[in-house]
């Protein structure tokens, strides 16, 4: 158990079913079966990795005559026992009756329609009343008791029927998952494949139908494979494999477990900058490639957090000597997830965090942590880090990985760095501060970061400042440490204002400061172009800022930071391209790139890029 929540392992027992869905995932294998003392290698090997429950699928994993062996064996182990069914066969009270001696907790039953019509259209099977008997059966017996159902161009309209259907079981959550282009989706795509747009509104109309109608006395009603753009006011409601707590899976015939991923779907360019790309399921990849974005609607200007959390699970090994053998390598390196799961190793001792956010996709982890090297134990007991070089430690992969076979796939082994880079990397950018003269404007100056270099300029008069933050208390403050300033209350898009509420006239400066607070702007390209129109001769814009990055933390020190008003203080966790990118679409002609910093294993997250005017460049 990890953080008190069962941690779940899915397991393909095989394909049969009695059932025939249109959409069936394993339509092309309905003929495999796993073996069953393979079943009965993977549910041991379920509990050394420390799972808590087991979950059989398949097919129809209720008409193998081990189920009840598979049961009685997880409970021998420990586990909690799950299903991923049609029902048919829990419509019988014995059966039910029997699973839950054997520590039956969760169930997750296919049901498509609120009759028979439409059930049985969608199965093809005389299914409904032993389906909607096993709802029946389920219902009121303590059990994590979930209702799924697929949406295709048959049920589409009438999920309103289903959810007449399932409100008096109460203990219930009801689903409507978009049918995903896969087995039986993919063979007959033009047959069952609504338009996911369509899907949308009439799984939003359902739900909120539902809603409405049971109150908050359940059942509960989610959604799943939509994306969250379509779904305004439901995000919430988002419904998937993760936040079922599910962590490995295994189908017929594959030597372990591996991760659960979002793999079978994409983020489209178009949802680039959207601020709910963090927990959106975005496409199926099948159904991009026929119907494309079009349908998506980014939501931007919405914020987002700059960090999640590693929570810590367990320790590894104490002890380890310097020639002992890897100990991900002797566990198997295939369950771990290289985003999600980080070990870290601190001399003899390696210790095991998770992270679970879903402020951030599985490709976002994975470019945070693995391409990035952007992961941090926090030293601090702060709930949000405000001095990285004293309240974060860098990790980096251990030399132990070095051309290990295996390092590509492993989640790796990481060690504190002994580098201060946080240090190192503000001091190039405190040296080019240093050497600032003439009229400076700096937006979104309220934390100050670098006042120990612009106070005694200003001060002295080797530049005149003015500051614009829409943060009055911030202002207040740096209008104590720096009264020689000139601070305004105001976003940095005021400038870009026609009516000229700042009362600039015609005023330009010799440089423009944008310091880690580019991704805090919610319009930086309205910012840019009227910096650009005020930017004199040979004016320089210098904008720095940090990439998303993971913080190593006990339980105790992540809850501080979940609670934290700092985790959504950002729009975008924009990177050094995207923010040239943003640069050449707002100033196309009148800046050119003079220095640029990027971010990688060997730095800190801090990015940063320093522009010209265009017309002052020396041949």
């Amino acid at each position: 158990m990890v953080g008190g929540r069962a941690m779940k392992a899915l397991i393909k027992v095989g394909y049969r079913c009695n059932d025939h869905c249109s959409f069936c995932h394993t339509l092309e294998v309905r003929h495999v079966d796993g073996d069953a003392a393979e079943v009965d290698r993977k549910i041991r090997r379920a509990a050394e990795l420390g799972h808590t429950m087991i979950v059989l699928s398949g097919g129809e994993p209720t008409i193998r005559p081990e189920l009840m062996h598979w049961a009685r064996l997880s409970a021998s182990l420990g586990l909690d026992f799950g299903l991923v069914t049609n029902g048919r066969m829990l419509a019988y009270p014995a059966v039910v009756d029997e699973l839950l001696e054997h520590r039956l907790r969760y169930v997750y039953l296919s049901l498509h329609g609120g009759s028979a019509k439409i059930h049985n259209l969608m199965v093809r099977s005389d299914a409904f009343e032993q389906t909607f008997g096993a709802l029946k059966n389920l219902s009121g017996r303590g059990l994590d008791l979930h209702v799924n159902c697929v949406v295709t161009r048959h049920n589409v309209d009438h999920l309103i029927a289903l959810v007449e259907a399932t409100l008096p079981y109460r203990d219930a959550t009801v689903k409507f998952s978009m049918v995903e282009p896969k087995g039986g989706g993919s063979r007959l795509f033009d047959h069952l494949m609504p338009p996911v747009a369509h899907v949308a509104a009439r799984v939003r109309a359902a739900i909120e139908h539902g809603r409405a109608r049971a109150g908050a006395e359940g059942p509960r009603f989610r959604h799943g494979a939509l994306p969250l753009c379509l779904m305004p006011g439901l995000e919430d409601a988002f419904d998937d494999l993760k936040t079922h707590r599910y962590r490995t899976m295994i189908e017929v015939g594959e030597p372990d477990f591996y991760p659960v991923d979002d793999d079978n779907k994409l983020h489209p360019p178009a949802c680039e900058g959207c601020a709910l790309r963090g927990p959106c399921p975005g496409l199926y990849r099948g159904y991009h490639e026929v119907f494309g974005d079009g349908e998506v609607r980014p939501l931007r200007g919405r914020p987002r957090p700059n960090s999640f959390n590693y929570v810590y699970e367990a320790m590894v090994a104490d002890g380890l000597a310097a020639g002992d053998p890897c100990p991900i390598l002797a566990d198997g390196v295939t369950p771990w997830d290289r985003g999600r799961d980080l070990f870290v190793e601190h001399g003899p001792k390696i210790a095991r965090f998770r992270a679970e956010s879903r402020d951030f996709s599985d490709r976002e982890l994975v470019t945070i942590k693995r391409e990035l090297g952007q992961v941090y134990v926090d030293v601090s007991r702060k709930a949000a880090p405000d001095d990285f070089a004293r309240d974060l430690v860098k990790l980096e992969r251990s030399p132990r990985c070095a051309g290990c076979p295996a390092a590509e796939a492993c989640a790796g082994l990481y060690r504190p760095s002994e580098v201060e880079v946080f240090a190192r990397d503000d001091a190039w950018v405190r040296a080019r501060l240093a050497l600032l003269e003439g009229e400076v404007v700096d937006l979104g100056c309220g934390e100050a970061p670098y006042l120990d270099v612009l106070g005694p300029r200003i001060a002295g008069g080797a530049i005149t400042y003015l500051g614009l933050d829409p943060d009055r208390r911030a202002l207040a403050a740096l209008a104590r440490r720096a009264p020689a300033a000139e601070l305004r209350a105001a976003p940095a898009e005021a400038l870009a204002d026609p009516a000229d509420p700042l009362g600039l006239g015609e005023r330009r400066f010799d440089h423009a400061l944008i310091l880690r607070s580019w991704n805090h702007l919610e319009d930086p390209g309205r910012a840019l172009r009227a910096l650009c129109a005020r930017l004199g001769p040979g004016g320089t814009l210098m904008i720095v800022d940090n990439v998303a990055f993971g913080l190593a933390r006990t339980p105790a020190q992540a809850r501080r930071g979940e609670r934290s008003p700092a985790r959504f203080e950002h729009f975008r966790n924009d990177d050094a391209a995207a923010a040239i990118k943003m640069v050449e679409e707002s100033c196309p002609m009148e800046l050119v790139l003079v220095e640029r910093r990027d971010v990688g294993p060997e730095t800190s997250n801090q990015w940063a890029l320093i522009y010209r005017r265009a017309d002052d460049r020396v041949a």
